[in-house]
């Protein structure tokens, strides 16, 4: 179904990597490989720059891995690791609050993590507004959220990408904030994304989350960038007194725990630069290969890192 609302010429052109903070990198190194296909392309430690350039200068010398599954080629799941934070639970914060994950079979999928250590928040059920789209989630063992998509229907027009493999990459980056005016127009205005249509949802797996009753709905929408197959959520979540939703607590100068940050290749880079933490710099590594690469603060609390991509 591609009723877009707006077609502009995105400045943002594809996600590099969905980084997770996690309190052991090895247990997400053998969780995503025994039950989801993925290899480690790199591993090493955070350099101090890099760490200063998120914001987060006690992440140096930490561990790092980047991996990919043999399908998604270079799109990359990064874990850094992070202070476990007792009493986070998933779907509850301001921030990246879910990576969604193309897959071919999302039954297969669903059955082969019942058997491992990821939670099952939601078992397989076609989306509300688009039927021959079904979805899955699954709490990872750093409390990351994990949505698993597969087209059911004609996958030529489907505006989801093909997998190419069991299971493929994350193609949709899911962010909630309390001001969802602000949050998507930020994203939408700033880079010239692909509007959709505003959706009044009632996301049950958010409801039951944020102790919300089940006639509650959510205001949600996504918005593509310039390739084909890749896209933002944004969701609202309701705050204030009586509600649940808040800020993402973290260890003091480290990354959030979870899905802790977003790295975007794009062609507008200076037009974001004044807003980085540190200026944009050339960075190696798998992922970067020499690029200028920055680090802001979205509106809702958001880690997003840009990497430059020339026209």
């Amino acid at each position: 179904m591609n009723d877009w609302t707006s077609h502009g010429d995105p400045r943002l052109t594809r996600f590099r990597f969905a980084t997770i903070g996690a309190p052991d990198i090895g247990v997400i190194e053998e969780h995503y490989g025994q039950w989801l296909g993925y290899r480690v392309r790199e591993r090493g430690t955070v350099a101090a720059d890099l760490a200063a350039s998120w914001g987060t200068p006690a992440a140096a010398g930490r561990p790092y891995i980047v991996m990919s599954t043999d399908g998604a080629h270079d799109d990359y799941v990064r874990a850094v690791q992070t202070s476990a934070i007792p009493g986070y639970r998933p779907l509850t914060t301001f921030g990246w609050a879910a990576f969604e994950i193309i897959v071919d079979d999302v039954h297969a999928v669903h059955a082969r993590l019942k058997q491992s250590a990821f939670t099952i928040l939601a078992e397989p059920k076609p989306l509300q507004f688009m039927p021959s789209i079904v979805a899955m989630q699954a709490a990872g063992p750093a409390g990351e959220c994990l949505y698993f998509t597969m087209e059911s229907g004609d996958r030529e027009t489907s505006i989801l990408p093909r997998p190419r493999s069991f299971v493929d990459r994350p193609f949709i980056l899911v962010v909630a904030g309390s001001d969802f005016d602000r949050l998507r127009n930020w994203y939408c205005d700033t880079f010239d994304l692909k509007r959709r249509p505003l959706r009044d949802s009632k996301i049950q797996l958010v409801q039951d989350a944020l102790g919300l009753d089940h006639d509650h709905v959510i205001r949600m929408t996504t918005a593509g960038l310039r390739e084909h197959g890749y896209l933002f959520e944004f969701d609202e979540y309701p705050s204030g007194p009586g509600y649940l939703a808040a800020p993402r607590p973290r260890a003091a100068g480290e990354l959030p725990p979870g899905c802790a940050m977003a790295s975007i290749a794009t062609t507008a880079l200076d037009s974001i630069a004044d807003q980085a933490i540190t200026p944009p710099v050339p960075r190696e590594g798998i992922g970067y290969d020499g690029r200028r690469a920055c680090t802001v603060i979205g509106p809702a609390g958001e880690l997003v890192e840009f990497i430059e991509e020339t026209e």
